[in-house]
C-alpha cells in the first residue's frame, strides 16, 4: 500500500523504509495487500541499488550486480508474476579464468534474466505493483526514537532538515557501513542500539570498481562473462552487454569490467582517465585482442561497499524488532546476490505486516 493510503486514514499503521534497493523494494512488495501504509527514501535518483543500469547512445548496461540468478522456483514465479514485457534471458555461459588469465569453460550459474531495459526494472516493476511512493534523492541522516518498547514510534530527518513520520515501524536496507553509520546518528536511549552498531559495524565488505567499455566492433565469444575465482586477477568479472537482447545495437559491444576488491581498493579514488588505460591493456591481454585498448567511449562506478562478505549477527538485529525496528538487505542473508537481497527483504516485508496487523 503506498503512503497516500495513510493520508486518507490516519489510523493505518505507517512504515518507513530507508533504501529503495532490492530488498527495500521487496518489502515494500509484501505489504502491498496489507493495511500499512508504506514511505520509501531513497538517498540517489534511481532504485534497486547495486542492480542499477544506465543509458547512453543507445545502449543499456547493468554496471552493478549483471542479472537476477533464477535459483529456485519461488524467484522464478515472482519475475514472471512482475510482467514478461521485456524480460529477457542471457544464453551464454559464464566461463572462468586463473589469476594468470587462463580462460576455461565453465557456466557457475542457472538461468540468467534480465530486462531489455536493464536490471534496475526488478525495483521498478515490485515498487509499481505495490504502488508505493518512493521519495528520490532523499538522504536520511537522523532516526529518532520516541514512546515506549510497546509504543515506539519513529522520526526521520533528511540532510536538508525535512522531516518525516512518525511511523509504527522503521526499516533500514542500505549496506551495513551506511547502517552503522546511521544507527550511530539514531537518538534511541535503549542499550540495544550500541549492540545493534557493533553488529552491523563488524560485517567486512568487498569494495569493486567497475569500468564500462564501448568498442564499433563486435567479436564473437562463446562466453557471456568470465569471472576470476581466484581472485589472483586484476580483473574480478568481466562480460559483454551484447549478449542480453536489446541492450546493444547490433555490431558494437560493451564490455562491463568489474575490478578485483584489492584493485578496486587502491584505485577507488583516481579518475577514471588515470585508470582506463589499464583496464584497457588488462582486458586486451585477457582476451588476447589488442583492439580493446582503444575504446570509442568510457563510464565508471565506485562501488565502496559492492559485496558483504559474512551475514550480521541475526539475533543482534532481530532483538530490536519489538520496538520496530527492522533491518534488511544481502549483509542480513550474508550473500551478496540480487535473490538473496530480494528474498530477505520479502521475508522482513511480511514480519512487519504480522507486527504492524
Amino acid at each position: 500500500m503506498s503512503d497516500s493510503a495513510e493520508q486518507a486514514d490516519g489510523s493505518t499503521p505507517r512504515l518507513g523504509v530507508v533504501g529503495a534497493g532490492a530488498a527495500g523494494a521487496a518489502a515494500a512488495y509484501a505489504l502491498r495487500d496489507a493495511d500499512v501504509a508504506v514511505t520509501v527514501f531513497e538517498k540517489s535518483g534511481g532504485v534497486c541499488g547495486r542492480a542499477a543500469t544506465r543509458r547512453r547512445d543507445d545502449c543499456y548496461y547493468d554496471h552493478g550486480a549483471n542479472y537476477v540468478k533464477e535459483a529456485d522456483e519461488r524467484t522464478a514465479a515472482l519475475l514472471e508474476e512482475l510482467g514478461t514485457e521485456g524480460f529477457v534471458e542471457i544464453d551464454e555461459p559464464v566461463w572462468t579464468f586463473d589469476g594468470d588469465g587462463t580462460i576455461e569453460p565453465g557456466d557457475r550459474e542457472s538461468t540468467k534474466r534480465t530486462w531489455t531495459d536493464g536490471i534496475t526494472q526488478l525495483a521498478k516493476r515490485l515498487f509499481d505493483r505495490a504502488g508505493t511512493t518512493v521519495h528520490r534523492r532523499t538522504r536520511i541522516d537522523e532516526i529518532r526514537a520516541r514512546g515506549t518498547d510497546r509504543e515506539t514510534r519513529w522520526n526521520l530527518t533528511d540532510t536538508e532538515g525535512s522531516e518525516y513520520g512518525p511511523f509504527d515501524a522503521l526499516l533500514v536496507t542500505p549496506p551495513a557501513p551506511q547502517t552503522a553509520e546511521l544507527l550511530r546518528a539514531t537518538a534511541w536511549d535503549d542499550a540495544r542500539r550500541e549492540e545493534l552498531v557493533d553488529a552491523v559495524d563488524a560485517v567486512p565488505y568487498r569494495t569493486i570498481r567497475t569500468v564500462v567499455l564501448h568498442y564499433p566492433f563486435c567479436e564473437s565469444y562463446p562466453w557471456y562473462g568470465l569471472v576470476n575465482p581466484d581472485r589472483e586477477h586484476a580483473i574480478g568479472w568481466l562480460s559483454r552487454e551484447e549478449c542480453k537482447p536489446g541492450h546493444v545495437p547490433d555490431g558494437e559491444s560493451l564490455l562491463v569490467v568489474q575490478m578485483s576488491p584489492a584493485w578496486s581498493t587502491e584505485t577507488y579514488d583516481d579518475a577514471l582517465a588515470e585508470i582506463e588505460s589499464e583496464v584497457c591493456d588488462r582486458v586486451a591481454d585477457l582476451l588476447g585482442e589488442d583492439r580493446y585498448r582503444d575504446p570509442d567511449w568510457t563510464d565508471d562506478q565506485g562501488w565502496r561497499y559492492a559485496l558483504p562478505d559474512s551475514a550480521v549477527d541475526a539475533e543482534a538485529i532481530r532483538a530490536a524488532e519489538d520496538a520496530g525496528l527492522y533491518f534488511a538487505g544481502d549483509w542480513v542473508a550474508g550473500e551478496g546476490r540480487v535473490p538473496s537481497a530480494l528474498w530477505n527483504g520479502h521475508e522482513t516485508g511480511e514480519r512487519i505486516g504480522a507486527a504492524l496487523d
